[in-house]
């Protein structure tokens, strides 16, 4: 009999799947990619026209690249986008030219301080073309011509996004955002995609309270794009989290909101203290992923960042070396393991009112401390209770509790539920 796999196997094999696809912020690369992701989930697919206005922005040309390379003179590919989708500036005009090196030159990205590695460059709303490579290779060039071929096109198409829906008891909203938009980057975009996918995928076995919206589009435009189309509905969304670079073997790093003080970056904080796992709880800022535009003061929304070790701090960060082997399963299940304790929070955090609020109820004729005979946490079960009776005053959620007892949440959580069905307190 095989093995099974672990959860963290299963997703690094997606992560796997997905890495030779060409994503950019347009393309057949991302329809691509979210035709695999909608084998382990039910997607709803959007194409936005080229040419829409979104916010302050417009919808640009869709990019699409059937080959590339820069031959020597013996026609033998020196840098072949066969070989990886990085090699090309992403959005890069078509090209078909015969030019020495000196004027080639200027069209080639390398990183110098990593000279075997291939940097990651875009140029997306300005006409430009190039080349990445690895300094080295850039070395060993000769002088003389080389033929350069982008066999691309940008022409009016679609921006592509996707959306997937775990519904809950009420309207109101979590949304849990990726993108994916970045070429063989394993890291920085595939395993947040592939952890959110499996996350997706647990929580629909699981009765929900609120309802939980995972959104699959590209960085930048796809979230201004998303937020655009829908304005008129984005206060519900009462909580969120941007996932990105979900796969190294760093500790995790939580990135909070624009408030600073909303729910999840409560509960987040919460989580991760009471796990004992290490890691940093960073202040917002106006830079890095998807977070800074669902925070942007015109939305503000409650929407924090998880990564592990965060962008640019690793030094494989938007290069080749951010491949399948840098990503880790177990590091990708200890995202997942995060978020579920996260969400399972989140979906039990309540305010409560005390329905016997002068003087302490009896809990005994009603079967409460019997209710809890037996257990090896019977008293601290029952000190949850009287801390919720004791702060259960409209002002006061259980995460308020769980912090100022320093009980566990589900103890807390589980003390509520039996004084809410002896009638006790109300939500």
């Amino acid at each position: 009999m095989a093995p099974m796999t672990t959860p963290g196997e299963e997703m690094h094999a997606l992560v796997e799947r997905l890495y030779p696809l060409c994503r950019s912020i347009t393309g057949d690369g991302v329809r691509a990619t979210l035709d695999v992701i909608g084998e382990y989930l039910p997607l709803q697919v959007h194409e936005v026209p080229t040419g829409t206005r979104v916010l302050d922005w417009t919808v640009p040309q869709e990019w699409n690249i059937r080959d590339a390379y820069v031959a020597d003179a013996t026609g033998r590919r020196v840098v072949d986008f066969a070989a990886s989708s990085l090699h090309v500036l992403g959005y890069s005009v078509p090209v078909a030219a015969t030019m020495p090196l000196s004027e080639l030159r200027a069209h080639l990205h390398t990183l110098p301080d990593q000279p075997s590695l291939v940097p990651y460059r875009t140029s997306y709303y300005k006409p430009a073309w190039g080349f990445c490579l690895a300094q080295e290779t850039l070395d060993a060039l000769p002088d003389g011509d080389y033929e350069v071929r982008i066999d691309s096109t940008l022409a009016d198409g679609h921006l592509t996004y996707a959306e997937h829906v775990v519904p809950g008891q009420v309207a109101d909203e979590v949304i849990v955002s990726c993108h994916v938009c970045h070429p063989s980057l394993a890291n920085d975009n595939l395993a947040g995609v592939a952890v959110a996918t499996f996350l997706a995928r647990e929580l629909a076995e699981r009765t929900l309270y609120h309802t939980y919206r995972f959104l699959f589009a590209p960085g930048t435009i796809g979230a201004i794009t998303w937020l655009a189309r829908n304005a008129e509905r984005v206060e519900q969304v009462r909580h969120g989290v941007v996932l990105a670079c979900a796969g190294d073997r760093g500790a995790l790093t939580y990135k909070r909101s624009r408030r600073g003080d909303a729910e999840i970056d409560r509960v987040m904080r919460h989580v991760l203290t009471a796990s004992g796992r290490p890691h940093t709880i960073r202040e917002f800022t106006p830079y890095g992923y998807d977070e800074r535009q669902f925070c942007s003061p015109g939305f503000d929304l409650g929407v924090g960042s998880l990564t592990r070790t965060p962008y640019a701090g690793y030094p494989e960060y938007h290069t080749s070396a951010d491949d399948p082997s840098f990503v880790a399963p177990e590091a990708m299940e200890d995202t997942l393991a995060v978020l579920r304790e996260a969400f399972g929070v989140l979906d039990r955090n309540r305010r409560h009112l005390n329905l016997s609020p002068y003087g302490e109820p009896q809990l005994g004729r009603r079967g409460l401390y019997g209710a809890l005979g037996g257990r090896s946490d019977t008293q601290e079960a029952q000190m949850a209770m009287l801390w919720v009776l004791s702060l259960s005053d409209g002002g006061h959620d259980l995460l308020d509790v769980a912090e100022r007892s320093g009980l566990p949440f589900d103890t807390v959580a589980t003390a509520a539920d039996a004084l809410r069905d002896a009638g006790l307190i109300k939500a």
